[in-house]
């Protein structure tokens, strides 16, 4: 890709995301998720991995998703209108332990069904804390989501937290881990809510999806 081509996707995710973000659905149950209409990408993740940080970061908006320091405090799917475009979807945490046994099979129920048989879904972006890298957990899902040929892309997250040379053997791994994976999207974004780096890249890579799907 040139570097106009990579100057105009970042204008495009500029502007993407310039207009408005709503909440416009919330889901615990599939009878509850809302009609499908136009494009969708998902957001999925760890407990505390940043994920509604990056969101707001991403939207520009401090308070869009909701921000807590309690794990597990997401218990369902957040639907986001951006603009007229697209919609935008926060997926609960996976992985927090003390969330009970029962609603973690329910979340677990939810999110698999809705990745199954969401038409309008056109990528999932799994977030990865930087500073621990893929754990057996997120393999799963990774796996999950491979078995059910979803697209999804990887982005780490909190990478202010790491020095130059650790960022470069993280990504290094990460990369070999995903290129033998059937529907993972190979490129891997590099993020921080704290200063905003990696946030125009991550607008730009949901820009030129769109773009491919002609949205």
């Amino acid at each position: 890709m040139t570097d106009d081509e990579t100057a105009g996707l970042i204008e495009a995710g500029r502007l993407l995301f310039a207009g408005s973000a709503d909440f416009y659905a919330a889901a615990q149950t599939l009878d509850r998720l809302p009609p499908m209409e136009g494009i969708e990408i998902a957001f999925a993740g760890r407990s505390n991995v940043g994920k509604s940080s990056l969101i707001n970061a991403l939207t520009g908006r401090n308070t869009l998703a909701r921000v807590s320091h309690t794990p597990g405090r997401t218990q369902q799917l957040n639907f986001f209108r951006i603009g007229d475009r697209m919609s935008l979807v926060d997926m609960p945490g996976y992985g927090y332990a003390a969330v009970e046994k029962a609603k973690v099979e329910a979340w677990t129920h939810l999110i698999h069904s809705y990745l199954k048989g969401r038409a309008n879904l056109a990528r999932v972006f799994v977030l990865i804390d930087s500073r621990h890298g893929l754990k057996s957990i997120d393999t799963d899902v990774l796996d999950g989501l491979d078995k059910a040929a979803v697209s999804y892309q990887v982005v780490l997250t909190k990478a202010d937290a790491l020095k130059k040379s650790q960022i470069e053997s993280r990504l290094a791994g990460i990369r070999e881990a995903l290129a033998k994976r059937p529907a993972a999207y190979p490129e891997v974004i590099l993020t921080s809510s704290r200063d905003d780096s990696g946030v125009a890249d991550l607008r730009a890579a949901v820009a030129r999806l769109l773009a491919e799907r002609g949205a």
